[in-house]
């Protein structure tokens, strides 16, 4: 080991002890290592405007900061900013008219219709499940130094859009991901679901290229206990892997007690052995259900013998050289001029068996496809012992299988020896008593339709993380969450009726004096639509959106492992973009994903993401100009707007308008739509049907189009 990184190892250990002087029992004092407690409600001057219980929370600290609440913003831009938020598209001229007329008499009638509507629409599911495979870091591939495809990924993505539209409550949704395996399962079909959701624990990228198989399961335990504890928990324990936490309450121990519960677990991941894979992944087999969809991979009988007699061939000449060396051997001849070609036949043997049972295992004796997904099981049940520094080649005494000992969780049982302990790990985790759980799921909900968190920091909510804004409403909404069945869409609907959600966003210089960032909640943030949004409106608007759910997946669909092969087929487009389906079941390939998607602050699918990054850049503007996706809509739109049947060049101009901002357009607007097809009549000669694509095209790359008040 190299004097820099023993020298580095020991600060890092000097500044862990420091940091862990701050022991348990005053560590449990923190805030977010409580219990939530339910307060009363504030008493607020101001009478009359609250809606929801959290509107008084709201309002009383807006009181308190010597802030007014914004007016209710109007009810066409309230419609817009319901249906990104809950199903990630804008709504119809129609549906506009609808909502507006009934909101014209009863607001609060209007606005409770419109919602309980589109929570039990399936495309909730489809908007809100991608918070979550955000969160999973849900991806098709494996990334890293060996990008090979996870050809049966969209299983867990389908079980994820499924689950939030039936509203499986959050603690049952948690528990079912983590140990699904080892949950009862009233029929084929259930057990069947129930595998498909372990497949949260087998979706990380993975060190396939390491040949040290201790080292890779450490590192593969290590992966899923800390997507496990930030996900969840909004706390990486994983960080104590090396040495006790810097910030957190968290040890050596605690974290090697939490590994064992991963070590003791098999993970699924369905790749084979090859030249890019040293570490055979295996597939979990479904039980095989009516109706159950299975991508046709099977195998003509005649190739699957001819595959079985191949491995028989690399069977019998391994035994070959291995007789060959053994005579050798025996008779004192020197091997060195054969090392170099029996090392490379070896290899060859080893990868080629790698690829031949890697198929072979996808179909059944007569060459079926088989179901298959990702997942995770019980393997040999062990306790891990700590590892100095963290290398592997260091172990130390033994760890018994535990939970962090910041968190005291009454009626929760340790893991016993029976089993990995996943399904203890799932009860303590979704525990009332928890004091994380509860509060990680609300303040995310709150995120998605405010903005920010309540805790800006999503994903942290140790030491090193914000404090929350508005403390005793995270308790309330917490405590209120599990009081209600743990019911995400109940805890949305609490939302998206308050009078603080109904806001506008305008600008008022009182308030931005006092609260720039609008912590407060002074106002409603104006928010640039996630990737998926802008893309799915564009759909929409276009007409040509697809909302039939896709079959499997592109990836499943591609022979081979390697997510590069991809690019080298002519049936793929370039940009991965050629489906007219949801962006949700777009390929997620890790270093690969689509233009739409990736220009727009998608996820990083590496990593557990409750906050996406939003930028401003060239290469969006570019792509808005010039993307083939985003002309095809444009020209979709343009024969919307020329087969509707309006007379006048007014009124055909304002008809996109209104289908792309829900508008009409002002009297400014017009006069530029004049004098720009009047240039491209008389100067450009440009057809009426190319200039009205070129129009509509501008429309759709505004950045009206892409932002919600």
């Amino acid at each position: 080991m190299s004097a820099c990184r023993l020298l580095f190892l020991g600060l890092c250990s000097l500044t862990a002890v420091l940091a862990n002087e701050r022991d348990v029992e005053s560590a449990r004092e923190f805030w977010s290592y409580r219990k939530p407690v339910e307060g009363e409600l504030p008493v607020t001057v101001r009478e009359g405007w609250a809606r929801r219980e959290l509107d008084f929370f709201v309002l009383s600290k807006l009181e308190a900061e010597g802030l007014e609440p914004s007016a209710d913003a109007e009810l066409v831009t309230l419609l817009r900013r319901v249906y990104f938020d809950l199903v990630g598209f804008l709504p119809s001229p129609n549906e506009v008219e609808v909502f507006v007329k009934l909101a014209s008499v009863d607001v609060d009638l209007a606005l409770a219709k419109t919602v309980n509507g589109l929570l039990a629409s399936p495309r909730f599911g489809e908007r809100w499940g991608r918070h979550w495979l955000d969160v999973a870091r849900f991806a098709e591939s494996n990334g890293r130094e060996a990008n090979l495809t996870f050809p049966h990924a969209w299983r867990y993505r389908d079980y994820v859009i499924d689950a939030v539209n039936a509203d499986v409550p959050f603690d049952r949704f948690i528990t079912e991901q983590v140990a699904g395996d080892l949950l009862p399962a009233k029929d084929a079909q259930e057990r069947a679901r129930l595998l498909v959701a372990t497949g949260f624990l087998a979706m990380g990228a993975k060190g396939l290229g390491e040949f040290d198989k201790k080292l890779f399961a450490a590192d593969l335990a290590d992966e899923q206990l800390d997507a496990v504890s930030r996900s969840v928990m909004a706390s990486s324990v994983a960080c104590a892997r090396c040495h006790d936490h810097f910030t957190e309450p968290f040890s050596m121990e605690d974290y090697y007690a939490l590994a064992g519960i991963f070590k003791s677990t098999k993970t699924y991941f369905g790749n084979w052995v090859d030249s890019e894979n040293n570490n055979d992944g295996d597939v979990l087999r479904l039980p095989e259900v009516k109706g159950q969809l299975i991508p046709n991979r099977s195998m003509t009988l005649k190739r699957k013998a001819e595959l079985e007699a191949s491995l028989v061939a690399l069977d019998l000449g391994e035994k070959e050289d291995n007789e060959f060396m053994a005579k050798a051997k025996a008779e004192g001849r020197d091997l060195s001029a054969d090392y170099t070609r029996l090392l490379q036949r070896g290899i060859g043997r080893y990868w080629q068996r790698g690829q031949i049972g890697g198929e072979l295992r996808t179909v059944d004796e007569k060459g079926r496809a088989l179901p298959l997904a990702m997942g995770v099981m019980d393997g040999e049940v062990i306790d891990s012992p700590m590892y100095e520094r963290g290398e592997i080649g260091q172990p130390g005494s033994v760890v018994k299988r535990r939970f962090p000992k910041v968190f005291e969780v009454d009626g929760v049982e340790a893991p016993g020896s029976g089993s990995s302990g996943r399904l203890e790990l799932a009860r303590w985790l979704t525990s009332r008593e928890h004091p994380l759980t509860a509060r990680v799921m609300v303040n995310r909900v709150w995120r998605h339709l405010f903005g920010a968190g309540l805790v800006r920091t999503v994903d942290s909510f140790g030491f090193d993380g914000e404090l929350p804004s508005h403390p005793e409403l995270l308790d309330h909404l917490a405590v209120k969450f599990m009081e209600r069945g743990w019911s995400v869409k109940a805890m949305v609907r609490e939302m998206v009726l308050s009078r603080t959600y109904r806001q506008a966003s305008d600008y008022r210089e009182e308030g931005f004096e006092k609260d720039p960032d609008n912590r407060f909640l002074w106002r409603m943030s104006k928010r640039r639509l996630d990737a998926e949004v802008i893309r799915d409106s564009m759909l929409v608007v276009s007409g040509l959106m697809d909302f039939s759910r896709r079959p499997g997946s592109l990836v499943a669909e591609i022979p081979g492992q390697a997510a590069s092969l991809i690019g080298f087929n002519e049936k793929i487009p370039k940009d991965l973009d050629g489906s007219r389906r949801r962006s949700v079941y777009l390929p997620v390939l890790r270093d690969l994903l689509p233009e739409a998607m990736e220009h727009f602050d998608v996820a990083n699918p590496s990593l557990v993401t409750g906050d996406r990054s939003v930028t401003n850049g060239p290469l969006q503007a570019l792509y808005l100009m010039n993307g083939t996706f985003v002309q095809e809509q444009a020209e979709g739109l343009a024969q919307r707007v020329m087969e509707a049947g309006v007379e006048g060049d007014d009124a055909r101009v304002n008809k996109p308008f209104e289908i792309c901002y829900n508008r009409d357009a002002t009297s400014e607007e017009l006069e530029m739509a004049r004098e720009f097809f009047a240039r491209t009549r008389s100067e450009m000669a440009v057809s009426e049907a190319d200039a009205m694509k070129l129009f509509c095209q501008a429309l759709l790359a505004s950045g009206e189009f892409r932002n919600a008040d």
